[in-house]
């Protein structure tokens, strides 16, 4: 999986069905900042596209066996990348 967003939409999508717009949302929340359409859509249209993500009638999206598939080796990578992480937090905390 390349991206870190295709992983932070994955894992968001993971927690509970959700539309491009609330995927915007809660990525402000996390970011300090609201994505474009023109940056969360492509990035929808291809994780849908390479089957890890279908979409219901309502336009909410959710993660297919692929996906979760997908996003469990990205969470494995993440993890392996930086098991080093409340070490790294505590060099912030001041």
């Amino acid at each position: 999986m390349k991206g870190f967003l295709n992983f932070l939409i994955l894992w968001l999508i993971s927690k509970e069905k959700m539309t491009g717009a609330e995927i915007a949302v809660e990525l402000e929340k996390r970011k300090g900042h609201k994505p474009s359409p023109g940056t969360i859509y492509p990035v929808l249209k291809e994780l849908k596209d390479k089957g890890l993500l279908s979409m219901d009638d309502n336009k909410r999206y959710s993660l297919t066996k692929q996906g979760k598939k997908e996003l469990e080796i990205g969470l494995n990578t993440f993890f392996e990348t930086f098991c080093d992480i409340d070490e790294m937090r505590s060099c912030c905390k001041k």
